[in-house]
C-alpha cells in the first residue's frame, strides 16, 4: 500500500468512533500517536517487571524450570533439596527483574524511530502487532544485554551448575530445546517473553480505552 493511501484506508479504521472528520488526522498525527502508544506501553511494562517480584510474583511471567527438568526437581525435593530448588527459581526470577530495566532505552529508541509504514502495520494489526514490532527490533540486542546480567545473578546459586549439567544431558536426548540447556540463555529468553507479553497487555488496554491514556492523539488514532 502506498503512503498516500494511508489516509483513505488505514485512518478511517484507526479513528472508528471518533466524531471528527478523518481528513483532520494527518499521516504525521497518526505516526506520532502510534509511537506515543507503543512507547507508553513499553515503559509501563518495564516498570511493572523491572522491580522486586515483577516476575516472581506474577504467575503470567514467573520463570519456572523447563518442563523436562521438573521431574528431576521432584526427585531432588524428595531428597531434602527443596530449599535449594526454591533458591534457584527465585534467583532466575530475580535475574529477570534485574535485567529488564536495561531494556527501557532500546525499546524507547525503537518506538521513536518507527516509520509511517510500521505505524500502518500496527494500526491495522491485531493485539500482537506491537509485540511483533518490538521482537523484530529488539530481541537480538536485548538478548546480548541481558545475558551477562542474568549470569551474574544466577552463578552464585548452588544449583546453577547442576542445571546446566542436567539440562545439557536432556538436550542431547532431545527432551529439551538446545537453547534452554544453558541457564543464562533460558532465563534471558523467558525474561524477554515476559516483557513482550506485558507490552502486549499494555497495547490491548490502550486500544480498549485510549481516552484513559490522557493523550489526545491516541484518542484520535485509536478511537475516542
Amino acid at each position: 500500500m502506498r503512503r498516500r493511501d494511508f489516509m483513505a484506508v488505514a485512518l478511517p479504521t484507526a479513528v472508528a468512533g471518533w466524531s471528527g472528520p478523518a481528513w483532520a488526522l494527518t499521516e504525521s498525527d497518526a505516526a506520532v500517536g502510534v509511537r506515543a502508544a507503543i512507547e507508553r506501553g513499553a515503559v509501563a511494562a518495564v516498570g511493572l517487571l523491572g522491580r522486586t517480584d515483577g516476575f516472581l510474583g506474577n504467575p503470567k511471567v514467573r520463570i519456572e524450570l523447563p518442563g523436562p527438568l521438573r521431574q528431576a526437581a521432584t526427585l531432588l525435593r524428595s531428597t531434602g533439596q527443596g530449599a535449594r530448588l526454591d533458591e534457584l527459581v527465585t534467583a532466575m526470577n530475580r535475574a529477570a527483574e534485574a535485567a529488564v530495566p536495561q531494556a527501557r532505552t532500546l525499546l524507547v529508541n525503537a518506538a521513536k524511530s518507527m516509520s509511517v509504514d510500521d505505524a500502518l502495520r500496527i494500526v491495522r494489526g491485531g493485539d500482537t502487532s506491537v509485540t511483533q514490532f518490538f521482537e523484530g527490533k529488539t530481541r537480538q540486542p536485548l538478548t546480548q544485554q541481558f545475558l551477562p546480567i542474568v549470569g551474574q545473578a544466577t552463578e552464585k546459586v548452588s544449583l546453577a551448575a547442576r542445571y546446566d549439567a542436567v539440562a545439557g544431558r536432556a538436550a542431547k536426548l532431545g527432551l529439551l530445546k538446545e537453547r534452554d540447556a544453558d541457564l543464562r540463555g533460558y532465563v534471558t529468553a523467558r525474561a524477554l517473553d515476559g516483557l513482550y507479553l506485558v507490552i502486549g497487555e499494555q497495547e490491548r488496554e490502550m486500544r480498549r480505552d485510549p481516552v484513559g491514556t490522557g493523550s489526545a492523539i491516541l484518542k484520535k488514532v485509536f478511537g475516542g
